[in-house]
């Protein structure tokens, strides 16, 4: 974990908190790093107003109350661009409502202006199989004195990859499902679509082509398909690679998912490059978006511990801006079981899912009758360690939510450490009773928990349709009142398994939340709670 108490680097330049960083294990050198290279990042301002303490569910605000109470103040804007304009960087946007600032310059200058050191390297890619060259910094960060306690955030110098697409390619099948049978097995409200809503998807690489979309929504017998929207973030854009198993697949999978089960709903694929700072202004861009989202679905993520403290407070504090604007947030909790692929093979969670402002979604392993919707049997998804399951466990980071003290979070399976409980939720995700895919041309089947994150984001939407609002942040909704293994309204419980560290059983557990989704009886107990 990052050290936020570092020491000063000098009078005029603060260490930033939160900003040390670990050099890539596996990097390599890559040749020498131009010092007149261009390169922009983003720097994240503190708020003008604090949002109100405590994780409860808030009362969803409009974009222009929300910018002008909790947005950052328009003097510390002021501030940023004088005292970078005056260390000869330059200042391309300023968005006020989501507290970013976009700066360009040379390595040379960013390298003097933030006190590091950069160097090219290339490492693994955590999607494809192959290196990825970028920069790479280690140590903290310090900032000109000005922005000392006006800057919270420094996301960009080192552009390694950060994140890992949550889905998995069958490698055998049991059995296999499109997402419209699903909708059945899990009692998506009768009557709804999703019309009126906007379900934004995060993508950090690949892309889609309309013709597999087309192609899929007529296979799957979709006679009104959604209407799907590319938005390029940070230069990024809708760029298929031509591979089913890279960063396709997670894309094709994302919004295949979200337009069958919500095709009434307007889809806006938002693609960004995957970095800390891409990821987060993909999402700041899709939820501070005009009209707001219904829902967000993010099917990317990473262990806790490989992301700095600057970086996971500035997503945390971008989700908690969604859940201020009433969207909801659906995170896949992990592929790689209790471990999440951690290389100390300890308990680990996967964040952005751990975050409290995040819906976590785990997966299951289903067997049920496509045509009726019968279930014969629902266990938590895990084949062994390095063999694929759900991710679930308990946050390093983050406190027991309030919403969730009822239900008696267990303390980390090897520290005892107690801090907030990973899924919330869970659908079917196991790649051998997975779902119907089309990707670059192909027919495929895919699993992962990166299939459940757009299935709630679906199921939100038809909910807020019927509701006639948007739900927003659902957990202290679907937690209320609950307590130890007692099983929450609106969710069939999974009983049966194991994620490694952790087991299953009554009432909510760390290895697939609450349970799966009744629809139907979900919809009866929302609009009960809210009125």
């Amino acid at each position: 974990m990052a050290d936020d108490s570092s020491p000063t680097t000098a009078a005029d330049r603060p260490t930033l908190p939160g900003s040390a960083r670990r050099p890539v294990a596996a990097a390599q050198a890559a040749g020498p790093l131009d010092d007149a290279a261009p390169l922009e990042v983003t720097l994240v301002l503190r708020r003008r107003t604090a949002l109100p303490a405590g994780t409860g569910r808030p009362a969803p605000m409009g974009r222009a109350e929300f910018a002008e109470t909790h947005g950052a103040d328009p003097a510390d804007a002021e501030t940023v661009t004088a005292a970078l304009t005056a260390e000869g960087l330059r200042i391309t946007a300023v968005d006020l409502p989501s507290r970013r600032v976009q700066v360009a310059g040379d390595v040379a200058t960013f390298s003097r202006v933030f006190g590091v050191s950069l160097s090219r390297v290339e490492s693994p890619d955590p999607v494809a199989d192959r290196l990825v060259p970028h920069r790479q910094r280690s140590g903290d960060l310090a900032v000109p004195a000005p922005l000392a306690g006006v800057v919270t955030a420094v996301l960009g110098l080192d552009d390694r990859p950060q994140a890992r697409a949550l889905f998995r390619p069958a490698a055998a099948v049991d059995t296999t499902f499109t997402p419209l049978e699903l909708g059945r097995v899990y009692r998506f409200p009768s009557g709804t679509d999703g019309r009126g809503q906007r379900l934004a998807i995060l993508e950090l690489g690949g892309g889609y082509t309309q013709a597999d979309l087309d192609a899929y929504w007529t296979t799957i017998g979709l006679a009104d398909p959604p209407t799907v929207t590319a938005v390029g973030v940070d230069g990024a854009a809708n760029a298929p690679e031509g591979d089913p198993n890279g960063a396709d697949g997670e894309v094709l999978l994302d919004i295949e998912v979200a337009g069958a089960l919500a095709p009434g709903a307007d889809l806006v694929v938002y693609f960004a490059p995957n970095t800390d700072r891409g990821f987060l202004d993909a999402l700041s861009t899709a939820v501070h978006a005009d009209p707001t989202p219904t829902a967000v679905s993010i099917s990317w993520g990473q262990n806790e511990d490989e992301w700095t403290a600057q970086a996971r407070t500035a997503m945390d504090e971008a989700l908690a801006d969604a859940a201020a604007l009433g969207v909801t947030v659906c995170a896949a909790a992990g592929d790689d079981g209790s471990t999440d692929n951690a290389p100390d093979g300890q308990a680990h969670v996967d964040f952005p899912a751990s975050s409290p402002h995040a819906l976590a979604c785990g997966g299951t392993t289903l067997r049920a009758d496509p045509d009726t919707g019968e279930v014969s049997s629902e266990t938590v998804w895990f084949h062994g360690t390095g063999q694929g399951g759900t991710g679930g466990g308990v946050s390093a980071v983050f406190a027991v939510p309030d919403w969730q003290d009822g239900v008696r979070v267990p303390g980390d399976a090897d520290t005892g450490r107690h801090g907030r409980g990973v899924p919330d939720v869970s659908a079917d995700a196991d790649p051998s009773t997975g779902y119907q895919v089309r990707v670059d041309g192909t027919d495929a089947v895919f699993g992962g928990t990166s299939a459940v994150s757009p299935l709630w984001s679906a199921l939100t939407c038809r909910l807020a349709e019927a509701l006639g609002q948007r739900p927003g942040l659902l957990q202290p909704l679907i937690y209320a009142g609950l307590s130890a293994g007692e099983v929450a309204a609106g969710f069939r419980d999974v009983t049966s398994g194991s994620n490694g560290a952790y087991d299953a059983g009554p009432g909510w557990d760390p290895c697939t939340g609450l349970g799966v989704p009744d629809g139907e009886a979900l919809l009866v107990r929302l609009r009960t709670a809210l009125g």
